[in-house]
């Protein structure tokens, strides 16, 4: 059961990247519900601003580039000066290409590392030793039904680093769980976001729906509820898990 010295969860603090886009901005909203102030962090400064705007004061836009190692650490001590430590880490940014091996570029490979994989490393490790100190931390990777597949319409790079991210999640899941820290991942597939409506040809998602046996895409607010799920202090024996989130088209 939670310990009675822990922080409640109305005044804990979580981060969320990816936080300009469709599920970045769903997680955020369901985190600001129970309680708790959210820093949204994004590469895109104008968005974010809007979308802190909408979410209103418990909200905070931080902008800075998840890819530049240096960006990052700037970005991180503004932040904490301003907002605080933070008590949850939610890396959802990630960008999706679907050339196949052949038709990757060695520049394509090397700029969806650095925002899927590399960014995740950047921060999380700068995030670390306050959850430490607290003895509590929660830590949620976005993943991908890429990462256990191959890829369906993913493309390699993609692919790739979304499975390096669970093997990332299972390290840290077990390096942190005596510090109070749970690190867990989520594999979600086609959510109805712009990855899906507008980055697949209309051919492609017809194709794709046409195999998920429950016959729909996945809402964005479904993985923001899993994401509220794992933040929950009666998660706490869970880690080191990856949450399929697919209408049934993967079973592990």
């Amino acid at each position: 059961m939670p310990n009675s010295t822990e922080k409640p969860a109305e005044k804990r603090r979580a981060l969320v990247t990816g936080a300009a886009g469709t599920l970045g901005i769903a997680v955020a909203k369901a985190l600001l519900a129970r309680g708790m102030r959210v820093a949204l962090v994004d590469v895109n400064e104008a968005r974010l601003a809007e979308v802190a705007a909408a979410l209103g004061p418990e909200a905070r836009a931080f902008a800075f580039d998840l890819s530049d190692a240096e960006a990052v650490e700037l970005g991180w001590k503004g932040l904490v000066a301003d907002f605080g430590e933070v008590d949850v880490l939610v890396n959802n940014a990630g960008i999706l290409t679907t050339n196949k091996l052949e038709a990757t570029s060695p520049e394509e490979w090397r700029r969806v590392m650095d925002v899927n994989l590399n960014g995740v490393f950047y921060l999380t490790r700068l995030a670390v030793p306050a959850m430490k100190r607290r003895g509590w931390g929660r830590i949620i990777n976005t993943s991908s039904l890429a990462a256990k597949t191959g890829g369906i319409t993913a493309g390699t790079a993609y692919s790739t680093s979304k499975g390096a991210l669970i093997a990332f999640t299972f390290t840290l899941a077990a390096e942190l769980a005596a510090f109070g820290i749970t690190v867990n991942g989520i594999a979600p597939a086609y959510v109805r976001t712009p990855m899906v409506t507008e980055q697949l040809s209309e051919e492609q998602r017809a194709a794709v729906l046409a195999k998920i046996p429950v016959g729909r895409y996945c809402e964005p607010e479904e993985f923001a509820h899993v994401v509220n799920f794992l933040v929950d202090e009666l998660a706490g024996f869970i880690t080191g898990e990856i949450i399929d989130q697919n209408g049934g088209l993967h079973f592990d």
